[in-house]
């Protein structure tokens, strides 16, 4: 039985405590809650089914089917500390039960979108082109190093999903002083306005945007959203920065559309990770490749528990979570969401 204090499981795999809680929030959590973890490695199934009567929070990726939520009747919150609500959770018992679950997906929002903006200057200014050529020995010097070379300053912008990535990119993007189109099939037009940018549909974005990032979350609706036809409404010479899930994008078509080179890309999510030794888009010159690595700052994943801490005082106080991002009964269903890599990988 736990003591007074209401008992949390921390069962934050395939990262560990250490990448996720700083000593200051390790403190506050352990003084606000009897802790059960491990300090790498998921939680053994026999501590899990052990702790379901008394558990009160998960902060982790712990697999919550039904029979298992209904073994834990104190139950208030689950927040998945790794980005993406996971299939591997009974969305349904828990909302019927008024149980909390949320994701650190915010936290990922400001060094996304900063990554997103060096992605879209190195495309328009032809940084790593630059850099290649020079290693060959083939470096062109002055005005000529920049012919075929633009600039984002007044560029036409589109940005295919309008989440918490997005919109701290927007700022980013206003004092280069270019149109800025979104698309995002699940927001009315006036949130996008609100945030300074024109709402559009895809097509009319594909056609006239010289930068289009991709932000948009994995859903049932949009794989492969952008398939061979989407792509071959973009300008030649356009430029197509993949941030999101990889399968938004048809990396077939994407692969077809480079080899021809018409258009120019930066990748940084690919549908297999890692990807093998011998894909062809390691040898593509018009691409700026890049290991998922957009989010995964030191700092950024320690304020994933600075985040699910502050949530989960609230919680414990009866209070709304108001850091996370929480679980909406009519989406959840439609997300597609994958773990990550393990730890040291």
């Amino acid at each position: 039985m736990a003591g007074s204090r209401p008992l949390v499981l921390l069962d934050p795999f395939p990262r560990n405590n250490a990448m996720i809680l700083r000593p200051a929030d390790r403190a506050r959590l352990e003084a606000m809650a009897e802790l059960r973890t491990v300090e790498a490695g998921a939680l053994p199934d026999a501590t899990v089914e052990a702790s379901l009567p008394e558990v009160v929070a998960i902060l982790g990726q712990t697999p919550l089917p039904a029979a298992r939520i209904a073994r834990a009747p104190r139950l208030k919150a689950v927040f998945n500390v790794e980005g993406n609500f996971f299939p591997n959770v009974d969305y349904a018992a828990c909302f019927a039960r008024g149980i909390r679950v949320g994701c650190v997906a915010p936290v990922f929002a400001r060094p996304v979108a900063e990554y997103a903006l060096a992605l879209t200057l190195d495309l328009m200014r032809g940084v790593t082109r630059a850099d290649r050529a020079f290693r060959r020995g083939e470096e062109a010097y002055g005005w000529r190093g920049n012919i075929g070379v633009g600039t984002l300053f007044g560029a036409s912008v589109g940005i295919v999903g309008f989440g918490n990535i997005a919109r701290a990119l927007v700022p980013l993007l206003k004092p280069f002083g270019g149109s800025l189109r979104v698309f995002d099939a699940w927001l009315p037009d006036a949130v996008v306005r609100e945030h300074g940018a024109e709402p559009v549909t895809l097509d009319c974005l594909l056609s006239n945007s010289q930068v289009v990032i991709v932000l948009a979350a994995a859903t049932s609706a949009n794989r492969h959203l952008l398939g061979a036809a989407e792509l071959g409404r973009l300008r030649d010479g356009g430029k197509l920065v993949l941030l999101s899930r990889a399968d938004v994008v048809d990396h077939e078509a994407l692969d077809a559309a480079l080899r021809a080179g018409r258009i120019e890309a930066a990748i940084d999510v690919f549908p297999d990770e890692p990807v093998a030794a011998d894909d062809p888009i390691r040898t593509m010159g018009c691409a700026v490749l890049s290991s998922h690595r957009a989010g995964g700052l030191a700092e950024t994943l320690l304020d994933i528990g600075t985040m699910a801490v502050d949530d989960l005082d609230l919680v414990l106080r009866g209070l709304p979570p108001v850091r996370l991002q929480m679980a909406q009964p009519e989406t959840i269903g439609l997300q597609r969401s994958r773990p990550g890599l393990p730890a040291g990988r």
